[in-house]
């Protein structure tokens, strides 16, 4: 990856990480203006200043922790612990209650409006969709997937009740699900199969995942030297097709076909560079475990096909399925117990700074469809009733209107502090667990992508026709 290539990547991840955060600071300062309030700063980020400047009494500074923002308005309730201390000690005339609520919901309405807009331009200039039809791959003959009748090319329709479009659906809703045994139904051939399958936590997420396999062909990411795959002629970057005549469709097939084939000459089908190539190939025997080996790794960063879908999604469709996902997100963390889903799955800034990298080097568009979620999303949390946040500003504002006199100053502020302190302690708390699935982030972002156009003859996968539950698979 060149220099260049990073730095695009880094200035590009700034700017749109910085345009959220100052669309939601500049809804805060507008209205504040717009009200009569002073203000004293605004800010992008926390800690100390990079950059800064005053002007007409406002100091204005980007900061070093990237995490968010804040515009200090000493007439409202302010964390000093984010926002360091006000500029003097003036006694100014008291803010209203209207003023203080229409000022804190200024900011999560203006990251709404951005959302919109930006979604517009999607919608303009088209998506790009993954290519990863939620087919079943390769099914293990002795498991209970394939006892309860899964077979190779069933197609997924509905987890936990949730339509599925992609593998990706087919994760969100099992991670998501308030139980570790979920209702899936699969369609072959027209028919309609249910079946409640047991789920794994993954050890790399965390999440629970089903116990199926998509319907793709390995990667070959090493050939060792002096090993039967350098014999035969093996390359990094082969997808393998064929074993011995058997199609094969995941990792674990092939590891399987191989180890039942030590010494016994076999034809190895794969894809190179767009070619079709049949070699011959003689596994080695393992002295250790008495299985067959061919001295490859496998696993390598394969190429995601992604299509472009124009006209995108209308701006109303992205915001809405953006608004479902963070509510069962939600609801998922509500009930922790039943998910498995706690705030250590969540991302902080590192992680988020991590995934908006990914999509900027994968796509512009991609990048855009990430930033309208993290718009929601930040409108969404900010509306939370929690202190320090603009949902708690609006709370604690209602309390004051509805009882016509100014809440203690002493309890506001005590109780700012406390859940300033909680706050920032939560967001080392995911950092930490973010900085641990770095790695992951890494291989996502070193990840092969193709991004194609829309032939004549391509129609966007359909979710899958409205199945009856209850109906029962056969092996």
């Amino acid at each position: 990856m060149s220099v260049w290539n990073i730095l695009y990547v880094a200035v590009a991840v700034i700017l749109l990480f910085g345009a959220a955060v100052f669309v939601h600071e500049f809804g805060h300062f507008w209205m504040a203006r717009r009200r009569g309030l002073k203000v004293e700063a605004f800010a992008i980020g926390f800690g100390p200043r990079l950059f800064t400047w005053t002007r007409n009494g406002v100091e204005y500074s980007w900061r070093l922790i990237p995490a968010g923002g804040f515009v200090k308005l000493p007439q409202m309730t302010t964390a000093a612990l984010l926002e360091g201390q006000t500029a003097d000690d003036k006694p100014l005339p008291p803010a209203s209650p209207w003023s203080k609520i229409l000022v804190a919901a200024a900011g999560p309405f203006m990251n709404v409006v951005f959302a919109f807009f930006i979604a517009t331009i999607i919608w303009i200039v088209g998506l790009p969709r993954p290519v990863n039809p939620p087919i079943v791959g390769y099914v293990e003959p002795e498991s209970e997937e394939y006892r309860l009748g899964i077979r190779p090319g069933d197609r997924v329709v509905l987890v936990d009740g949730q339509k599925i479009r992609s593998w990706q659906d087919i994760n969100e809703a099992t991670a998501l699900a308030r139980t570790n045994v979920v209702e899936v139904v699969t369609e072959r051939d027209g028919r309609f199969f249910t079946n409640h399958l047991r789920t794994v936590v993954n050890d790399a997420f965390g999440l629970k995942l089903l116990r199926l396999d998509p319907q793709d062909h390995p990667e070959i990411s090493e050939v060792l030297p002096g090993t039967p795959a350098e014999e035969a002629g093996l390359q990094a970057g082969d997808r393998v097709l064929q074993f011995a005549g058997v199609p094969v469709v995941s990792q674990e097939q092939l590891v399987d076909l191989i180890r039942k084939r030590p010494e016994q000459l076999s034809e190895i089908r794969i894809e190179r560079g767009g070619q079709r190539l049949t070699l011959s190939i003689r596994p080695r025997l393992d002295p250790a475990s008495g299985h067959g080996i061919i001295g490859v790794k496998l696993g390598g960063p394969a190429t995601q096909r992604y299509i472009v879908q124009r006209p995108g999604p209308t701006p109303w469709a992205q915001v809405s399925e953006v608004v479902r996902k963070t509510w069962r997100t939600l609801v998922a963390l509500v009930y922790s117990k039943q998910t498995g889903v706690g705030a250590k799955d969540l991302s902080g800034p590192v992680g988020i700074l991590a995934m908006l990298a990914g999509w900027v080097n994968t796509d512009y568009r991609l990048a855009l469809s990430f930033l309208v979620l993290l718009n929601v999303n930040l409108a969404i949390l900010n509306l939370l009733p929690i202190p320090v946040l603009d949902g708690g500003h609006i709370l604690m504002s209602l309390v004051e209107w509805i009882w016509r006199r100014p809440l203690s100053a002493r309890l506001v502020e005590s109780v700012t502090t406390v859940f300033a302190v909680l706050l920032l302690s939560f967001m080392l708390y995911v950092t930490f667990f973010d900085l641990k699935r770095f790695p992951i982030f890494s291989a996502w972002f070193k990840a092969r992508h193709q991004i194609e156009q829309p032939g004549p003859e391509w129609v966007e996968p359909a979710p899958g026709s409205s199945p009856v539950p209850g109906g029962h698979s056969q092996p």
